[in-house]
């Protein structure tokens, strides 16, 4: 096992591998291998590159591409320079893409080839970006990455890190709809390793391989990479979800670990050819993301018939939380629906509505303590303030509670947040896109149940008097506005939505019908 005691940066990661094992195989991309040592000579020159651009420590660089091999040797080579990458939601619009940029104020942006119109519609709309560079090659005015860098000397410039220091800069909606900065530094990065291995969960064997296919602007994907590659554990990576390509993945290549999100494990388990598949290799299946459903579980147990462990956590606590380890997915334990117990050095709580610790089956607010919390968002001081009290708890805004042997139920959430396909879905940013439309009077959102999904947008929309539109309208039109998992899968139209004295939608009463039955408000 690695000796955290020589891991001091997250840029160590890099460096120990490629003195303890340089030829093996770090990350295996569509044919392309790139060997411990390589990501580590890279990384340097990238390095350097940023260095000789000017940058300095605590500037950001953008990432605007599909997966990658290239994302780890752009971040540890970022993390030498002692700069913030920023990753992009791929998936967002034009609009949305370019606020964030703008919002980060990065200074260069790395972008994929299949995006490189996208950035040409807004690179006037960024003041502060200086240049671009291409990961693949071919674009007429961009150099590309590996073209780039090799200019560049392959010599470690060994920067002192800062406990401080920024590592990566993911961006997560508020309430507001609003993307917010999470500044995730190298203190809680380092504790991320500390305690993962603590728990136990994520003792990888090196010379295995873990399959990495959430996308890379997704704290779930960046934490698989990283705690395999920090244990000398190959990467195979996928470019984005592609069930047929994972479920050959997962057998050509010999995977023994991998972090599904449940509607991947949902999506694979309805695939052709897998209750032929080979998965002897196969030892840890981790989930997380989005709540999944028993059915699911069973099933996916006992077709890939190895340990599963469910992780709950959100970004702003660098994806940890609580686990619930294999020993607990047995039927003799009934605890299925829970998230299970705190990770070591984790403290969790959850808070009632009076400002109370709630006593077990009390539901309230899920409250977080660790050194694995976020320094803060970006630019936020006021956000900041307001989900993390002075005492350091952060405030998830899920709702929860505890039972009596201390395992964490997931119950509903305090904000009206949608999670659907693990992509988080604010209503207030989708209402503002149906309020566009020049028929809607009114309109809320809500999350509704959906197999496939978890959960799925669903627009409630009064029309204006006289005026006429047809579902498929509307939600063509809020297409044009906001990315396509944002936007409502159906529309019901309603003579009026119910408010409050103080003329607030009445979101649980829009949703209590479709959720009637079930044991939880999510999916």
């Amino acid at each position: 096992m690695i000796d955290l005691a020589d891991i001091q940066s997250v840029a160590d990661v890099a460096r120990v591998q490629a003195r303890l094992r340089p030829d093996a195989e770090a990350v295996w991309f569509e044919g392309r291998v790139t060997t411990f040592g390589a990501l580590d000579r890279e990384s340097n020159r990238c390095a350097n590159a940023l260095l000789a651009r000017g940058l300095k420590p605590g500037d950001r660089v953008g990432v605007l591409a599909r997966n990658i091999d290239d994302f780890f040797v752009l971040w540890m080579g970022a993390v030498k320079a002692r700069v913030t990458i920023a990753p992009v939601n791929w998936r967002l619009a034009p609009p949305e893409i370019a606020f964030i940029l703008k919002d980060a104020g990065a200074r260069l942006l790395v972008v994929g080839a299949d995006f490189a119109d996208e950035v040409d519609m807004i690179v006037s709309d960024l003041p502060d970006l200086e240049g671009l560079v291409q990961f693949e090659p071919g674009h007429d005015r961009w150099p590309d990455f590996r073209g780039w860098i090799s200019a560049f000397p392959a010599d470690d410039p060994n920067l002192p890190a800062q406990a401080d220091d920024d590592v990566i800069q993911l961006y997560t909606s508020g309430t507001t709809g609003l993307p917010k900065g999470v500044q995730l530094t190298q203190a809680n990065f380092l504790s991320l390793f500390e305690m993962a291995l603590e728990a136990g969960w994520a003792r990888y064997e090196p010379g295995k391989t873990n399959l990495v296919v959430m996308p890379l602007f997704h704290v779930a994907g960046t934490n698989c990479g990283l705690l395999a590659l920090l244990q000398g554990v190959r990467n195979i990576l996928t470019r984005e979800v592609n069930a047929t390509e994972i479920l050959d993945r997962l057998q050509d290549k010999q995977v023994a670990y991998a972090f599904l999100a449940p509607t991947i494990i949902n999506m694979l388990l309805q695939t052709p050819g897998v209750e032929t598949a080979d998965f002897s290799r196969l030892e840890r299946i981790f989930y997380g993301a989005s709540p999944i459903s028993e059915a699911v579980l069973r099933q996916a147990q006992a077709r890939f018939g190895c340990d599963f462990t469910q992780l709950y956590g959100l970004t702003e606590t660098i994806g940890a939380a609580t686990y619930l380890p294999p020993e607990d997915h047995t039927p003799e334990r009934d605890k299925l629906r829970s998230c299970g117990k705190p990770w070591p050095g984790f403290e969790v709580r959850v808070i009632t509505p009076t400002g109370e610790v709630g006593r077990p089956q009390e539901v309230g607010e899920i409250q977080i303590r660790a050194r694995g919390v976020m320094k803060g968002y970006w630019n936020r001081a006021e956000a900041t303030a307001e989900a993390i009290c002075p005492q350091g708890w952060f405030s998830s805004g899920d709702a929860g509670y505890f039972d009596d042997e201390g395992y964490l139920y997931i119950y509903d959430r305090v904000k009206d947040m949608i999670v659907s396909g693990g992509e988080n879905v604010y209503p207030a940013e989708v209402e503002n896109a149906l309020f566009s439309h020049p028929a809607v009077a009114d309109a809320a959102v809500v999350g509704v149940p959906d197999d496939k999904w978890g959960e799925a947008v669903k627009g409630m929309v009064v029309l204006k008097a006289g005026a006429t539109a047809t579902p498929d309208e509307i939600i063509a039109h809020v297409r044009t506005r906001i990315a396509a998992f944002k936007t409502p899968k159906t529309i019901d139209f309603v003579d009026a939505l119910p408010r409050n004295p103080s003329g607030k939608v009445l979101r649980r009463e829009l949703r209590a019908p479709f959720w009637e039955g079930r044991e939880r408000q999510v999916g």
